[in-house]
């Protein structure tokens, strides 16, 4: 069950619904174990494809392609970029601020015509609210959210 809080943030002065990640990740080692456990691959097996898989994505997003993993979705880079009002300014390296890696789940259409997502089937999910004061323990997001949100992570 994935976890919410009530966050407010000063910039825009709304409150919006904010996902929190509870608890240490779960490695790389715990996804190839449930993965041995449900296939015909062993355990370590499984740990040696997952600890290259980054290696070989890299590879191909850097030769201009995303990467579909079927089931899972597609991964390309994108760029974080400010613009310049003349074309005579333009400077690639000084406008790209930053790469990101975007990921959109994979969908598939259901008979009724709606679609679902891979990782993110809503109607699968059921949100606990914790209170306002909950801290995130995501550490990709620095391990630690004080609540104060500069912007609407949901959009």
């Amino acid at each position: 069950m994935p976890f919410w809080k009530k966050s407010f943030s000063k910039r825009t002065a709304v409150y919006f619904p904010q996902a929190i990640v509870q608890g240490k990740p779960v490695e790389t080692e715990t996804i190839a174990k449930d993965l041995a456990k449900i296939s015909t691959v062993s355990n370590s097996d499984v740990q040696a494809v997952l600890g290259d898989i980054a290696g070989v994505m890299h590879t191909r997003m850097s030769q201009g392609k995303s990467v579909h993993i079927k089931g899972l979705g597609y991964f390309r880079y994108v760029l974080d970029t400010k613009g310049v009002k003349d074309l005579k300014d333009f400077n690639f390296e000084k406008q790209v601020q930053a790469v990101h890696v975007q990921f959109i789940p994979e969908r598939s259409k259901q008979s009724n015509g709606s679609y679902t997502r891979a990782l993110v089937d809503s109607d699968q999910l059921e949100w606990i609210e914790l209170s306002s004061d909950t801290k995130d323990q995501d550490p990709a997001q620095g391990g630690d959210s004080d609540g104060d949100q500069d912007e609407n992570p949901l959009g």
